[in-house]
């Protein structure tokens, strides 16, 4: 019997297993204990839910604290957090740049590595979604609601100087047009695919090949041993849960303002708060309706229709844009890129110090926060791949479409504010209403940006699905199969909390609680660095005995 196809039953007895109990690193490459919690008292059932009961528990009581500071007290939960945020910035910028650029050096060796030839599962596991759905899913999950809101409006920033410029290049220059495109890339290029894609094969691995529940926790044991069934483990899966939870009720709660901001641009409705809670509470339904007919039903149908809506839209504008002035600012802004990779990366000396801040590293910060929920999502969907397939695919395609994305809708912004800036100038530092006024300067702008709304509204959908089932497999044990009211409760909790930050304490309160999500992300650089071992060390015992089956 292959791997592949072996249960949680079917692995070897624990007594078989030789390993240091206090280190969990094994002797022999050989599976360890069965995945399943060892105290089935933890495990609780509540009005049909089915959760690991300090996880649950722990991660409830934190979430309820900061959503009801951020609502009782909006301002000053919002000077607390974003205090507190500013200092781990300006205090860890250092740590937050190493662990980005060690997860991806990381990354490509296990791309070029025999390592890489180890599939998840088991050399007898075959993929579940074919390869357009998996890219479609992870792509939707990971990264596709930032680009609609910040392709236009981060390039237009950083040229235009709104919060300073990258490396100190002076504002509104061809060089300044070059760095800002460059820039851009940098942050939405390879480093957050990395960081997803190290967590995505940690996971995976040790859930797959080694019969361990699909938590965080998990990824550990080669660290941590039988302690990730204790309170450490306890405390990484809750963190996990709130960072989760957070996060993407944050983004839903400022995505149905950019989303009320489109449609008052486009059709003059109010863009008010009922209107920006009628938009939740859409959504909402919407993620609940995928959630019952499924992942291969719901998110990938779901996924799928991001993906035209995303191509038919960039060929659109690059169509009927200037398109050969668009290729030529591509190329200029890729070489941009790769020359001035080594400068943005550099934590000290700078002379754009509050751009930096501003910037690089908050984005680091959050696509730290968002790891978790991204890689483990990612991890659910790709049993069956290989090591190397899973990193070309989560690294290097959507780097590549990524890139794609952002020259055609930075660049063209790039070019109005070069040669005319009209509308786009006028617009000032409005990220919310940038993609929709750069749409509207392009023909047929009405079914445009329709179809930019409804492209923030379906990426909405799929993230807050795919948030919802890592809630609940984190919080319920590491389950595969939970039940639908649990994953439909997870689903109402996150736009439960997105409409009472709203109603209570508006924007500040959204800020506080996207803040406090931030924070969270520097214990996950500590976790981020551990993966690295913990998965080497899985990965190396894992390819012994591959080597041993074959002779």
């Amino acid at each position: 019997m292959d791997k592949g196809s072996r249960t949680q039953a079917d692995l070897v007895d624990s007594d078989a297993i030789q390993h240091d109990d206090d280190t969990g690193l094994e002797e022999a490459a050989t599976p360890p204990l069965v995945g399943d919690y060892p105290n089935a008292q933890e495990q609780l059932a509540i009005m049909g839910l089915e959760l690991h009961a300090p996880v649950f528990f722990l991660s409830s009581v934190i979430i309820l604290i900061f959503v009801m500071a951020a609502i009782v007290a909006p301002a000053q939960a919002d000077l607390l957090f974003s205090h507190t945020m500013t200092w781990t910035i300006e205090h860890f910028d250092w740590l937050f740049s190493f662990t980005a650029d060690v997860v991806i050096v990381f990354c490509l060796l296990l791309i070029v590595l025999p390592l890489g030839r180890i599939r998840l599962g088991g050399e007898g596991a075959r993929a579940e979604y074919s390869v357009l759905s998996w890219f479609a899913m992870l792509f939707a999950c990971a990264m596709g609601i930032g680009l609609m809101y910040w392709s236009v409006a981060e390039p237009m920033s950083h040229y235009l100087g709104f919060d300073g410029t990258p490396l100190g290049i002076a504002p509104a220059t061809p060089e300044a047009a070059r760095l800002a495109m460059g820039s851009t890339l940098y942050h939405w290029g390879f480093h957050p695919w990395a960081m997803y894609g190290l967590v995505a094969l940690a996971l995976g691995f040790f859930a797959f090949n080694r019969g361990l529940p699909l938590t965080l926790r998990s990824a550990f044991y080669p660290l941590l041993g039988k302690r990730i069934w204790g309170w450490p483990g306890d405390i990484i899966d809750s963190t996990a849960v709130i960072a989760t939870v957070f996060g993407l009720a944050t983004s839903l709660g400022f995505g149905a303002r950019q989303i009320s901001a489109g449609l008052n641009f486009l059709f003059g409705t109010p863009d008010t708060i009922p209107v920006q809670l009628g938009i939740i509470v859409g959504i909402t339904v919407l993620v609940i309706m995928s959630m019952i007919l499924g992942i291969k039903r719901g998110i990938r149908r779901v996924s799928q229709l991001n993906l035209l809506i995303v191509v038919v839209l960039a060929g659109f504008v690059f169509a009927v844009g200037p398109s050969l002035a668009i290729l030529l600012m591509g190329a200029d802004s890729l070489v941009a890129y790769i020359q001035n990779s080594g400068a943005l990366s550099l934590w000290f000396n700078r002379s754009d110090e509050g751009w930096y801040h501003q910037w690089t590293v908050f984005y680091w910060a959050w696509w730290i926060s968002w790891a978790p929920f991204v890689g483990l999502f990612i991890a659910r969907i790709s049993r069956g791949r290989t090591i190397r397939q899973c990193l070309v695919a989560i690294l290097v395609i959507p780097s590549i479409l990524t890139f794609m994305w952002l020259t055609i809708f930075g660049g063209s912004a790039l070019l109005q504010l070069q040669t005319a800036g009209g509308e786009l100038l006028a617009l000032g530092n409005q990220p919310s209403l940038a993609l929709f006024t750069l749409l509207k300067t392009l023909p047929w702008s009405d079914v445009t940006v329709v179809l930019g709304i409804l492209a923030v509204v379906v990426f909405f959908v799929s993230s807050s699905d795919s948030a919802s089932l890592v809630a609940d497999s984190l919080a319920s044990g590491g389950s595969f199969d939970s039940s639908t009211s649990q994953r439909v409760f997870w689903a109402t909790l996150e736009g439960l909390i997105a409409s009472m930050l709203l109603v209570g304490g508006g924007t500040l309160a959204l800020d506080a609680l996207r803040a406090g999500a931030i924070t969270t992300a520097l214990p996950f650089t500590l976790v981020l660095l551990l993966l690295c071992g913990s998965l080497a060390v899985g990965l190396l015992g894992e390819w012994r005995l591959l080597r041993q089956n074959r002779r």
